[in-house]
């Protein structure tokens, strides 16, 4: 879907029905004549500055050539960076789906005015095309608008040849990302647990990874007591699928778990009606986690990198598990069950176990969404960040910048802990206070992770939205899988 175009506009041959140009309103970012004259035209037009945001469409320029020419502004070039490039894009994509284009075509900003070095401009309007151009319109007989069926960069070949690996390479991981939305946005009556681990073990076989998926039976014999009490309440068993990619002479073992309930009532504890709607989405740990498996092949990064994604159903009924309840973990400590709700800990606390015990991994990372309480520190944009690790802490909020899929580290207080003591048994899934929500569901995880490299990023915030964004329609956001992509090239 995505592809370069390289005839100039001063070629020709050059010919497009659609084009996207964007401008800046205090320099001049285009080095291609043609590009120029056209961005000329519009910042002729009174009113149009090329301030941030401002747009203007014009028709048959350069004697017919350009059929339809979108602009946008970028802001001052100051101000300029990747995103703003990737919001330009996506802005772009979504303009000409409604104009009902079958394609579009983006200029490329390559002048050196532009503060951006040249592969990632191509990255950052490939990421912002490609995701800006998915739709999810899997459950409506008339969508309003369809995807574009070709997305272009024009750029000179000499460009497009040394970028073309980077293309590829972008343009996998977005497929992880829209296929991360996808999953998220399902309704949960369409991925049962044991339904969602066909469709993540069917992804991870096509990428040629390697694949276990453990049933009720497997997960009993293993002794994943707390994930199976969490799965106790409902007629649909638990899974949890293993992907593995092991390149030859593989120098370190990466290890990412993922949270996959499938849908989450909060058990007994039976959360309100307000917003119950998307705990289907309560399985955006595991979309992502396998999302990124799923870019392994294209990527290949030097490292061994297994993905682990519980799949459960937090449900209630007369086998639910009960507050007060307590359960011996993985790990063989006990947990006193405080609260129903607080069951994401309690998956993950038996699959970092596992992790650690099967594959000794040099790093381990999961990503859940897991509290409220992220969320009302954090708001719906930035996943908060949990790790002991100082050096894995700031490779993470590096990546998150490098992507946009912003990180924020917050505290692992030890005095916290206390909050999480049981009078019964070793640990209570439930803290104390009603206060650091957040920081204490982290601590509960981290008495499982042992001497173990290990960060936990709660992705509650930013793992679904109500309302489109400049290159994310509303469900699923896909939040994660190019954090953890780019995380893995750059350990």
């Amino acid at each position: 879907m995505l592809d370069f175009l390289t005839t100039s506009p001063g070629h020709a041959k050059f010919k497009t029905a659609d084009l996207a140009v964007p401008v800046c309103e205090n320099a001049e970012i285009h080095d291609d004549p043609g590009i120029r004259e056209l961005a000329a035209k519009a910042l002729a037009i009174d009113g149009f500055k090329g301030e941030k945001q401002q747009q203007v469409v014009l028709f048959d320029l350069l004697g017919g050539k350009v059929r339809r020419c979108w602009f946008m502004g970028l802001g001052p070039v100051e101000k300029i960076d990747a995103e703003t490039l990737r919001v330009f894009a996506g802005r772009a994509v979504r303009e000409a789906a409604a104009a009902k284009r079958q394609g579009t075509a983006l200029a490329v900003p390559l002048a050196a005015a532009l503060p951006v070095v040249p592969a990632a401009k191509v990255q950052a309007l490939a990421e912002g095309a490609y995701l800006g151009n998915h739709q999810f319109n899997k459950y409506k007989e008339k969508p309003k608008t369809q995807p574009l069926e070709t997305l272009q960069l024009l750029v000179p070949p000499a460009t497009a040849k040394k970028h073309r690996p980077l293309l590829q390479r972008t343009e996998a991981v977005c497929h992880g990302t829209t296929l991360a939305r996808e999953w998220v946005s399902t309704p949960a009556n369409d991925k049962l647990p044991s339904d969602l681990a066909q469709i993540f073990a069917a992804t991870a076989r096509a990428a040629q990874l390697k694949v276990r998926v453990l049933d009720e039976q497997q997960l009993k014999r293993q002794k994943f007591n707390t994930l199976l009490a969490v799965a106790a309440g409902s007629d649909n068993p638990p899974r949890l699928v293993e992907m593995t990619y092991a390149p030859p002479k593989a120098d370190k073992t990466i290890v990412l778990v993922g949270k996959g309930i499938t849908f989450d009532t909060g058990g007994v504890n039976i959360k309100p009606s307000a917003g119950l709607d998307t705990m289907k989405g309560d399985m955006a740990g595991a979309a992502a986690v396998t999302g990124a498996m799923a870019a392994m092949a294209t990527l290949k990064p030097k490292h061994r990198i297994i993905g682990l994604t519980p799949l459960v159903e937090n449900m209630v009924s007369g086998r639910a598990t009960r507050p007060g309840d307590i359960v011996t973990t993985y790990a063989g400590k006990t947990v006193e069950i405080g609260n129903t709700d607080a069951e994401g800990r309690l998956i993950l606390a038996d699959t970092l176990a596992y992790a650690i015990k099967k594959h000794k991994p040099d790093m381990l990372i999961d990503l859940a969404t897991l509290t409220g309480a992220c969320v009302v520190a954090l708001g719906e944009k930035l996943a908060g960040l949990f790790s002991p690790d100082d050096t894995l802490a700031e490779t993470i909020l590096a990546a998150g910048r490098a992507t946009h899929e912003r990180c924020w580290r917050l505290p692992l207080p030890e005095d916290y802990k206390e909050l999480m003591k049981s009078d019964l048994a070793d640990l209570n899934n439930m803290s104390s206070s009603r206060y650091g929500g957040a920081i204490t569901a982290a601590l509960f995880l981290s008495e499982f992770t042992g001497d173990t490299p290990w960060a936990h990023i709660d992705i509650a915030g930013p793992a679904f939205q109500k309302k489109s964004t400049d290159y994310c329609g509303p469900g699923g956001t896909g939040f994660g899988v190019r954090l953890l992509c780019h995380l893995v090239e750059v350990c």
